[in-house]
């Protein structure tokens, strides 16, 4: 989802411990875990971070439909909608191609 990738951009994530249902009120039927996210220091995204954002909040917002559809809004040329990466889900994508998609579609609005 939106949270996972904006996490796993900017912060490293390490966990740390599972966290058995008999301690919440009123237990969930899942444990759960806690994690560590640590700021990734000295770390500039090689795309614009406001962009990434709105690339990554607009194809969640309708996750069962491939990119091509659900990023429309961008007005994107015909060139950029041939690529293969618009014929998958968000959740089929990485962060690291997500920053790419965001940076080709930086390049596409030039």
């Amino acid at each position: 989802g939106i949270l996972s990738v904006l996490a796993q951009a900017f912060y490293d994530a390490e966990y740390l411990f599972t966290v058995p249902p008999s301690v919440f009120n009123p237990p969930p039927k899942v444990d759960s875990g806690v994690l560590r996210l640590r700021r990734k220091e000295n770390f500039s995204l090689p795309c614009d971070e406001k962009m990434l954002y709105k690339v990554v909040k607009t194809a969640f917002q309708q996750r069962r439909k491939t990119l091509r559809n659900s990023l429309k809004s961008f007005n994107l040329s015909d060139k950029i909608k041939e690529d293969a990466i618009f014929d998958q889900r968000p959740e089929q994508l990485s962060v690291s191609q997500f920053i790419a998609l965001t940076k080709k579609l930086e390049n596409d609005a030039i």
